[in-house]
């Protein structure tokens, strides 16, 4: 009977053991940690991860951890330079990106939560038909950093000769800058890049870390040494893909066109260029990342009251945010500076450009010489940073003082050591208000980064003439006569002046030159003229015939012609033009060349305003490509 007592023993417990075997494999706890060890090898499961990770060790009460007093003021430290860089590496901030990222690619390799025999199940960097093609050009960027650092993206485009016109969009019947998926594929499967698992490391972080703090697909592009990038500006928007219609074209722009969350778009060398291979994926993320771009220095809230915003961020960007009321969409516009290599020489291709001494000693001349200078041109032509770059020439003993809608002209970070200040427009002061400001600034030269609304115009006339020795501002005008009646329309809009003859007059006497940008249809920019303002005075003009004829002793019947001719030329003058555009230097089959010579009375005025030694020059300069204006 023992031997069946034992028997039986065994039989329950192997029944007991097979009972628990099948509970454990049914428990949804169980299964639920297999599930959950699959997903953390994905993009958005290591995002949460690190959020979690990162807000535990930000907000943990350090007095409960036990540590030492040295521990504890090290552990404090990290800590608030970890909110710091949290909170400004969405700013523009390359330092602060980079140790937000250092500290993320941190806790996944001590939390063991990749290595080398995982990585590659977060993105198949080993499989290249499973790479998608934002994954393919985050690998060819990431390469491209290693050699190149922020002349990446130029050298990619410019090595495969992306930049091109291309007839692909609207059935082939247009043409535009694009840079296609087909592209990315081709240049990936040339080039196929060697990865090691630091590079496979970093790729996986930035993607992260673009999706917790970053800005998305274009976090890596904004930093690269390009002229912008914009986003929401094509495809077609939420509400409008959300609408039933049974028009055939509706229909078919829903089947065929991209959606406005897939809209990217790229500012190069005087480019737009639209990467069809990368999009935010989701209106969603479209809207995050138009609600931080423009965050740095906390301008306000974007709201529906309030349906837009221009803000700078740190590094000197431009920033323009626009949402719904206001617009179709949520879009954004980041316009960059390459502050440290802003010159003329480099401006105007020098090397490249015929002639290109001749614009840019004249140039030289005017800011030297204390003129009025107007540069103006088309969106995107470079007047901003050709703004920039003349302030070089101006004398260092003179105070700047800078008048803008947003901070983008950045003096004090390209010559810190003169005399600047830059003030903008806020909700509460007004562009007017600041420019009444800068008057008991003890300011030398006024700059109006951009005169665009009539207040500004018409004091900027003002200023011109008794406010300070000389202005030099930008504007959209086409030509100088578009510029001229332009200000004349601002002056008499703001009731500054009610005769439109006087205002012609008065604006025609302040601005002394303009300086004119154009941008080719392939993005090249240039000088296409530069243009002198002369004033025409009617009483020196008609007279000055009438006395030379008279004194030659006419009959008295040809006298009273003389006289009913002069009459009449005097008031056509009076009532016609004031002013009259005389090109000094133009922009012809690829060259510049000097047209007309200064008027004598300009060139005297530029000479009072310079040194001994430039004064000379200046004049060696005009004798040289405009002759000796005696001969």
């Amino acid at each position: 009977m023992d031997w069946i007592n034992l028997l039986l023993i065994c039989v329950i417990l192997a029944g007991i053991l097979l009972w628990l075997l099948l509970m454990l494999r049914k428990n949804p706890m169980t299964q639920g940690a297999r599930e959950l060890e699959a997903e953390l090898f994905t993009i958005e499961a290591l995002q949460s991860y690190a959020t979690a990770a990162i807000n535990e060790f930000t907000n943990a009460n350090l007095l409960d951890l036990g540590l030492s007093a040295e521990e504890f003021e090290r552990r404090r430290n990290v800590v608030a330079e970890l909110k710091s860089s949290l909170k400004m590496c969405n700013s523009g901030s390359l330092a602060d990106k980079t140790y937000v990222k250092s500290f993320i690619a941190d806790l996944l390799l001590r939390g063991e939560v990749i290595n080398e025999s995982t990585i590659d199940r977060v993105l198949p960097f080993g499989d290249e038909r499973l790479l998608t093609d934002q994954d393919k050009f985050d690998i060819l960027l990431h390469a491209y950093k290693l050699e190149h650092g922020m002349q990446g993206l130029s050298q990619l485009i410019e090595k495969h000769r992306l930049a091109e016109l291309k007839s692909i969009i609207e059935n082939g019947e247009t043409e535009s800058y694009i840079i296609t998926p087909e592209e990315i594929r081709d240049i990936y499967a040339l080039e196929a890049p060697r990865l090691s698992f630091d590079d496979k490391l970093q790729i996986v972080v930035q993607r992260v870390y673009q999706q917790y703090k970053g800005f998305g697909p274009i976090d890596e592009l904004r930093d690269q040494t390009i002229d912008g990038v914009s986003g929401g500006v094509s495809g077609l928007p939420a509400n409008m893909q959300e609408l039933e219609h049974e028009v055939e074209l509706m229909r078919s722009m829903r089947e065929k066109g991209p959606h406005g969350c897939d809209s990217i778009w790229i500012f190069y060398r005087g480019k737009s260029i639209r990467l069809a291979f990368l999009g935010f994926g989701s209106d969603l993320e479209l809207k995050r990342v138009c609600q931080n771009i423009y965050k740095f220095g906390s301008p306000g809230q974007l709201s529906e009251a309030k349906a837009y915003m221009v803000n700078e961020m740190q590094d000197g960007s431009r920033v323009v945010v626009v949402r719904p009321p206001f617009s179709e969409s949520w879009a954004f516009f980041v316009r960059k500076f390459d502050l440290p290599n802003l010159s003329l020489e480099r401006l105007l291709a020098s090397e490249q450009v015929k002639g290109a001494e001749l614009p840019m000693k004249m140039l030289d001349y005017l800011m030297k010489g204390a003129q009025v200078t107007a540069v103006t041109g088309e969106q995107g032509s470079g007047k901003t940073t050709l703004l920039m770059a003349m302030v070089k020439s101006i004398y260092g003993t003179f105070n700047l003082r800078i008048q803008e809608l947003a901070f983008e002209l950045h003096l004090r970070r390209l010559y810190p050591e003169r005399n600047t200040l830059a003030f903008r427009e806020t909700d509460k002061i007004s562009g007017q208000e600041g420019l009444d400001l800068q008057k008991k600034t003890d300011g030398t030269v006024n700059i109006l980064g951009e005169v665009a609304t009539d207040p500004v115009a018409a004091w900027a006339v003002q200023m011109s003439q008794v406010a300070s020795k000389f202005t030099v501002f930008s504007h959209h005008a086409k030509t100088m006569k578009d510029l001229v009646w332009s200000l004349r329309n601002s002056l008499l809009k703001t009731g500054t002046f009610q005769n439109e003859r006087i205002a012609e007059e008065q604006v025609a006497s302040v601005i002394a030159f303009d300086v004119h940008l154009e941008k080719e249809r392939d993005g090249t920019r240039y000088i296409e003229r530069l243009t002198e303002c002369v004033v025409l005075d009617p009483d020196e003009q008609g007279f000055a015939q009438l006395a030379g004829k008279l004194d030659g002793e006419l009959d008295e019947a040809s006298a009273i012609k003389v006289l009913a001719r002069a009459n009449l030329h005097y008031y056509r003058r009076l009532t016609g033009r004031t002013f009259e555009a005389r090109n000094i230097i133009e922009f012809r089959d690829g060259r510049y060349v000097p047209v007309h010579r200064p008027t004598s009375r300009k060139v005297e005025l530029m000479a009072g305003n310079m040194s001994r030694e430039d004064a000379a020059d200046f004049r060696a300069f005009l004798d040289r490509y405009w002759g000796s204006e005696s001969a």
